[in-house]
């Protein structure tokens, strides 16, 4: 081996080691990893398409925040709802930050960081209809409910009329149109979808449970430590606040 060559390669050597030394397991390099996020995009509003076609919402902004403070580029995703655990555990995404109730069913298949907000289902129903509260519905009582959500397995306690969608907010549009008689979607989502689309539909009766909400993530990984520790810092600067605050007017922490 002459020496010009044998320099060469130890060149081309030096150089590989520096490739693999500036990448990241996550993305990015090694000064900017990512932080990818994944949602359904039909959740107004915690997560949705604005006008200019881009994904926005208090779901996204909550992730720019936290990757921000653990020094992440964030990139978040949407996907099909009821694809998303099965997207996160082939590795598509690092996390689900898309409004995920914390279930037993769920912590089955993935980890969840510590609740990041907490809401829970309501009854919408159109404004001139008799039903009062959920003991209103009956056996054949049609109910529109988002696909493989904790919403469709309370809904089925009630009726066998079920009326699967891909977002809550064509489930309310259907319940204007008087295509089903009432909707469980989440307290948030349903009040402003009738405000903001002007739909001819209210709330009724109390919350039918207290949901805890949570960043989920493949079983064991550290990632998830870490976006706990920025979900304290974010609620401690007031990032938290400022943008719960700008979509709901309020906190939604608790």
């Amino acid at each position: 081996m002459g020496k010009n060559k044998g320099f060469s390669l130890l060149l081309g050597f030096v150089f590989a080691l520096a490739i693999l030394a500036g990448c990241s397991p996550r993305g990015g390099t090694e000064q900017e990893p990512t932080f990818t996020y994944a949602m359904s995009g039909q959740y107004r509003p915690f997560n949705y398409f604005d006008e200019n076609n881009q994904l926005t919402g208090f779901d996204v902004e909550i992730g720019r925040a936290l990757a921000e403070k653990m020094g992440m580029k964030p990139v978040p995703i949407a996907t099909p709802w009821e694809g998303l655990i099965s997207g996160l555990k082939a590795k598509k995404y690092d996390a689900i930050l898309g409004s995920m109730t914390i279930t037993p069913e769920r912590q089955k298949q993935v980890d969840f960081s510590d609740p990041y907000y907490v809401s829970g289902p309501q009854l919408f129903v159109r404004k001139n209809s008799n039903i009062k509260d959920i003991r209103d519905i009956k056996d054949n009582t049609p109910v529109g409910v988002l696909i493989s959500s904790v919403y469709d397995q309370e809904a089925r306690k009630y009726t066998k009329n079920i009326k699967n969608y891909t977002s809550d907010v064509t489930a309310l549009q259907d319940l204007a149109r008087g295509r089903v008689e009432a909707v469980i979607t989440d307290r948030f989502v349903g009040t402003i979808a009738a405000r903001e689309q002007k739909l001819d539909i209210k709330p009724v009766g109390g919350l039918l449970f207290v949901e805890n909400v949570g960043i989920a993530f493949r079983k064991g990984d550290p990632l998830r430590e870490k976006v706990n520790q920025a979900l304290e810092e974010i609620k401690a600067d007031g990032t938290y606040l400022a943008i719960s605050k700008k979509y709901f007017g309020t906190d939604i922490s608790n």
